[in-house]
């Protein structure tokens, strides 16, 4: 058996899509758990969308969450020449025609299936044009010659045995009028020229499978195995589309999700192995197969990407969190002052407490990366004379401490409590109001030994 090769293969139109990382990745575990290959390859024969911005953006986005494909990009639109001739070899085999039909013709053609409630098929008036005269006025488009009786019968590595009737394919294009190929043709030689051994793909490329094939033995060619996944889809059911708010994956990096988590959740969607949850890169191409992934659609859950993300950030080494942070604010937030360092590594330890992004993280922080505080106006409400009060006794007791422990300020707020007959949040929310500029953070304790013993001073000070 030849060595397993596999492919992704998008085209640079646009950002990459959720689903699309998906595929990728379930090719590149696929290949790497075979000991094969995975290849990209980018499809920009649409010269009017197709944009360097967007190569770039796939290739950064796919490296982003651990997906790197072997040896150089297979770029499509290198490959025009190879597609048209095995165009005109399909020709001249008798599996192709040339089709001499106007658009007007095509139009009515089109109209009439819509007024019948049918789909669309090309009547094949040019299949046999025996009493045809050929227009001078047109350029033919070359359609492949479908077989009319019969079924079609693919072994899918996923979805099982699918069988379909011939007639409901039509004879598609494969070169247009002018003469450049079109998707149906363009994919099934580069997969050919490609040594691709399986093409694993959304499951709405089915009909794409049944209409490459019979190219594939036309040509006596070695057909690939197929498998095809079911879709992404959104929460109210329907297929995940670039509309959709959070579909491609720049919205997810944008908002401070983990480049393992985000792995992590888009390799169990639609994809089991017993009943684990969390998956190392070597586990996950340890124990893919395809025949983990479901034949159901998946529906895209925010919120377990969120709670995904926030295990992710609770587990993660706290030097290689710092990192990502760091890097994170520098291009979406804001850069971190280098003199906030040391504080923020020692805090992170409860500053990723309750986090679901890395975002979380920069804000549960802002107490110590602002050498100012705002207080909300919201807030300032919230100190009234009671709270002042506390405030103040508290600034007593603190300036004096020569030992700066959790025991010493535990000491120091039961004494507040019983002195003004409240409670800890009495005590508590006042002191993070103060210390931070919100009601809302981390365990006060932790505020005040993260911070510098002068610097929390200043801040009580500035209250009264």
């Amino acid at each position: 058996m030849p060595k397993v090769a596999t492919r992704f293969a998008p085209s640079p139109t646009g950002p990459l899509h959720i689903g699309g990382v998906r595929t990728a990745l379930f090719n590149w575990l696929f290949s790497k758990n075979q000991k094969g290959s995975f290849y990209l390859r980018i499809e920009d024969t649409d010269k009017e969308r197709s944009r360097n911005e967007y190569k770039s953006q796939i290739i950064k986005s796919l490296k982003w969450i651990g997906i790197e494909h072997d040896e150089k990009e297979y770029i499509q639109s290198e490959k025009i020449n190879d597609h048209k001739k095995v165009a005109e070899e399909l020709l001249k085999k008798g599996f192709a025609y040339k089709c001499y039909c106007s658009e007007e013709e095509i139009n009515e053609q089109k109209n009439k299936a819509k007024k019948k409630g049918i789909p669309f098929l090309y009547n094949r008036t040019w299949r046999e044009p025996k009493n045809l005269s050929i227009p001078t006025n047109i350029d033919p488009v070359i359609r492949f010659k479908s077989k009319i009786s019969g079924n079609s019968i693919i072994k899918d590595l996923v979805q099982g045995e699918i069988n379909i009737s011939n007639s409901t394919i039509e004879d598609f294009i494969i070169l247009r009028q002018d003469g450049s190929p079109t998707y149906q043709l363009s994919a099934t030689v580069d997969d050919h020229l490609m040594n691709i051994t399986h093409v694993i793909r959304g499951d709405d490329h089915k009909i794409n499978t049944f209409k490459q094939k019979q190219i594939y033995d036309a040509m006596k060619w070695k057909v690939p195995y197929f498998a095809h996944v079911p879709l992404i889809h959104s929460n109210e059911g329907k297929k995940l589309s670039k509309r959709d708010k959070a579909s491609t994956i720049d919205d997810y990096i944008k908002i401070g999700i983990l480049s393992d988590a985000l792995r992590n959740y888009l390799l169990r969607l639609g994809w089991s192995f017993k009943d684990k949850e969390i998956f190392t890169l070597d586990e996950s191409i340890k124990h893919f197969t395809l025949s983990g992934i479901g034949k159901s659609p998946s529906k895209l859950d925010m919120g377990r990407i969120l709670s995904m993300n926030e295990t992710y950030i609770k587990n993660m080494n706290e030097d290689k969190l710092y990192s990502s942070l760091t890097d994170y604010c520098k291009i979406y937030l804001k850069k971190i002052d280098n003199k906030f360092d040391d504080t923020l590594k020692k805090s992170l330890h409860f500053l990723k407490n309750k986090a679901k992004t890395l975002s979380d993280i920069y804000i549960n922080a802002q107490y110590i990366i602002n050498d100012q505080i705002n207080i909300l106006p919201e807030d300032i409400k919230l100190l009234d004379n009671l709270s002042k009060k506390i405030l103040n006794d508290f600034l007593k007791e603190f300036e004096n401490l020569s030992n700066l422990s959790k025991e010493n300020l535990e000491k120091i707020i039961k004494g507040l409590i019983n002195k003004h007959k409240t409670n800890f949040k009495g005590v508590g929310q006042p002191l993070r109001i103060a210390l931070t500029g919100s009601k809302f953070g981390p365990g006060i304790y932790d505020i005040i030994l993260s911070l510098d013993k002068i610097d929390a001073i200043k801040r009580l000070k500035a209250i009264n």
